[in-house]
């Protein structure tokens, strides 16, 4: 099994958690509702972080649920843990074996609250201290970079905002996720030839905003961990005060921008990008107007609502981080310094 295989694995991950992961979803949701939580306390790390920033957007806006993003240093080097009165205290981990992540849910039961962990391993540490767990059911992930974890993650985040709203619709378009996933899958070839252009490419900014801040980071990590490029994520908005001011000519730009709410906002700094600046655009979207200014872009199926973008746009990212490695000459199987499981305290 090769960080490729793994790629193309995630349309059956996908279904494979919506089918045998509702009744677990419906019953986390439940429970939730029971306790009524004013808020959402979330600690993850590396790619679950950033499924955690996705939770953020889903959570708020869907199920109107605050959530802040722990700071796991208050609990083991500090031992000054925050108070979580009221709040529902959430673990996102793979491998749900981190000391540190575990120490949030720990110290949250400890407080009286409800926990929920989302992980890959259920009788995992992280599994075993939770109230609730969600297992994401994506099979055995050997590459390195996660791939299928990430996405099956964030279909788990989004299946509990469905189970919380109990409305069929947002059931239903959950159910198209893989074939959406499956279309993208069709542009391997496509993504591939697109991304020699960036073999010497060296650092980048990856932009996302809304819903796809998320991907934006997580594009931005697989860059990094894979090709050993910088590559510095930003929302479109905050890139204007201050960090647009780096890009010249020819300055590669990454960006998720799928139409939705923030479209316009993303479009816009496009244009700029691209008339004021001269950057070197790569552009995953489903709009004509976006992909037009672009150098390198890469079409997403239309249709797919704007809440369920993150889980297809970042499959395109995949695929563009695993050519670009290639290009360069590196192994995709084995990155640098780092390893499949990561420790922290």
């Amino acid at each position: 099994m090769t960080l490729h295989t793994e790629i193309l694995e995630q349309p059956e991950c996908l279904a494979r958690l919506l089918e045998d992961g509702r009744v677990e979803a419906e019953r986390i949701a439940a429970a939730i509702r029971s306790r009524a939580p004013r808020f959402v306390f979330l600690a993850a790390r590396g790619t679950s972080d950033n499924a955690g920033r996705y939770a953020n957007y889903l959570w708020g806006a869907q199920n109107g649920l605050p959530l802040a993003l722990a700071t796991p240093s208050l609990f083991t080097y500090y031992c000054q843990p925050p108070q979580l009165k009221d709040a529902l205290v959430v673990g996102v981990s793979q491998s749900g074996k981190s000391p540190d992540i575990v120490s949030v849910i720990e110290e949250g039961r400890r407080q009286g609250c409800l926990t929920l962990s989302i992980t890959n391993a259920p009788a995992s540490p992280l599994a075993q201290a939770s109230d609730l767990v969600l297992d994401i059911r994506a099979g055995e992930e050997k590459a390195v970079a996660a791939t299928k974890t990430y996405t099956t993650e964030l279909m788990a985040i989004a299946m509990i905002s469905a189970a919380l709203r109990g409305d069929k619709t947002l059931w239903r378009d959950l159910g198209r996720a893989p074939r959406w996933v499956e279309a993208v899958l069709k542009l391997d070839g496509q993504i591939g030839q697109l991304a020699e252009r960036y073999r010497y490419m060296n650092l980048c900014v990856v932009l996302g905003r809304g819903f796809n801040y998320a991907t934006a980071f997580e594009w931005a990590l697989k860059l990094k961990e894979l090709t050993y490029i910088i590559a510095e994520p930003y929302s479109s908005a905050d890139f204007q005060h201050g960090p647009i001011a780096m890009v010249e000519g020819g300055f590669p730009v990454m960006a998720v921008a799928p139409q939705g709410k923030v479209f316009d906002s993303m479009l816009g700094m496009l244009g700029r990008l691209r008339k004021e600046h001269n950057a070197e655009l790569v552009v995953i979207s489903d709009a004509p107007e976006a992909l037009s200014l672009a150098q390198s872009p890469i079409r997403l199926p239309a249709g797919i609502p704007e809440w369920l973008t993150p889980l297809v746009a970042i499959v395109a990212g995949q695929l563009f981080a695993y050519h670009l490695t290639r290009a360069k000459g590196y192994d995709t199987e084995k990155p640098r310094s780092i390893g499949k499981i990561t420790e922290t305290h």
